[in-house]
């Protein structure tokens, strides 16, 4: 793929190198929008419109409505391009070493089968990070589309969000959905649906005998509003009493220490005999602490944590929802892959996946009077 120049530089492009330059652009993307094209290139609709009409007269390029594309087999007339040139498909996302890497792997499998080559850029949740290397990628012209999982909530996330529709490439948000633009047009997305899975874990739980089952997330993941509208439905539709319902420090900030004697100690007050615990990290820690109280699991309180990363690890190992992190990386490049073949005259595709619950120990019939959570408390 040519290097991109910037606008400026393409602004000033004589007709016939903006010509040259559109083609190579266009080469392997499928349909692009006039208006991105022009912002791209730094000049106005009107002459990559006349452009347009002089490459179309050459047989170069396609009109359709709103765009432009490609004409096939025209693309092996470009210097430096093979006809079957491999797709590169960007991915951005913000962790390498947690949740993440089993959904790169999922889009590494995807892509390899399908003939594409995936490009991996870490970034983080903040807003700047994501758009760095989303900028690096499109700016280089190392990829034809991009998956990004970036930050959705807050005037900067949906300023990145606008930014990202705007590219002249296919963006797929990956565990994210968001609207973008005056008419809150969706943006193409595959993602869990994590309150489905919360859902889940309650209504097990309740299979179970257990009434009051109380919910502790991590205040750190994009992914605890999900979780929290999950157990809310599922407590109210099943006409649960009140119990505990924390959001809490990550476990290796300092203040998870005082939040999960907090948690432990409300289950004790309000007779709680369950909880659902996003993340696994957060989980695993909440057991280990209940033990060096005496409170029993699942005996005396039965845990389900959300993420299943290290849940089958813990002692006892942990009944978990799990993601469908495998699939949703595999999903989000065929829809990539699937743009790319068919342009802008395809709906926009809005993938939801189901998560499933895995039994383990740490879930069971409560016992008939909850234990007093004193034990070792400070």
């Amino acid at each position: 793929m040519a290097d991109t120049p910037g606008a400026d530089a393409r602004g000033a492009m004589l007709p016939a190198a903006r010509r040259q330059w559109l083609l190579e652009h266009l080469a392997g993307r499928g349909v692009l929008r006039i208006t991105h094209i022009a912002r791209i290139m730094g000049v106005t609709p009107v002459t990559v419109r006349r452009d347009v009409n002089d490459l179309a007269g050459e047989g170069l390029v396609e009109r359709v409505h709103g765009g432009v594309r490609l004409v096939t087999g025209a693309s092996a007339a470009l210097p430096g391009r093979r006809p079957d040139a491999t797709p590169a498909i960007g991915m951005v996302v913000p962790s390498l070493d947690y949740y993440w890497p089993e959904v790169i792997r999922g889009a590494q499998d995807a892509a390899q089968e399908n003939c594409a080559r995936l490009v991996l850029r870490g970034a983080s949740y903040r807003v700047d990070e994501v758009r760095h290397q989303a900028e690096w990628m499109i700016g280089s012209g190392a990829v034809d589309a991009l998956l990004v999982a970036p930050p959705t909530r807050g005037a900067e996330a949906e300023e990145l969000v606008s930014w990202l529709t705007a590219l002249a490439v296919p963006v797929v948000l990956v565990e994210r959905s968001a609207v973008s633009g005056p008419y809150r047009r969706h943006v193409e997305s595959v993602r869990t649906d994590h309150a489905a899975g919360a859902e889940l874990a309650v209504r097990h739980l309740h299979g179970q005998g257990h009434r009051r089952i109380g919910l502790v997330v991590s205040a750190s993941s994009p992914t605890s509003g999900q979780v929290r509208d999950g157990w809310h439905r599922a407590t109210a539709d099943l006409s649960l009493p009140p119990a505990p319902e924390v959001l809490v420090a990550a476990y290796y900030e300092p203040g998870w220490g005082v939040d999960v004697d907090q948690v432990l100690d409300l289950c004790a007050e309000q007779g709680a005999t369950a909880l659902v615990v996003h993340s696994d990290r957060e989980a695993v820690s909440l057991v280990q602490r209940a033990e060096e109280r005496g409170v029993r699991v699942p005996g005396d309180l039965a845990v389900v944590a959300y993420d299943d990363e290290v849940a089958r690890f813990a002692h006892p190992s942990l009944t978990a929802v799990r993601p469908p992190k495998y699939a949703i990386g595999g999903t989000a490049v065929h829809l990539a892959l699937d743009r790319l073949a068919h342009g802008a005259d395809r709906p926009v595709r809005r993938v939801v996946l189901s998560s499933e619950l895995l039994e383990r120990d740490s879930t069971g019939v409560p016992a008939r009077t909850p234990r007093q959570a004193t034990g070792n408390r400070p």
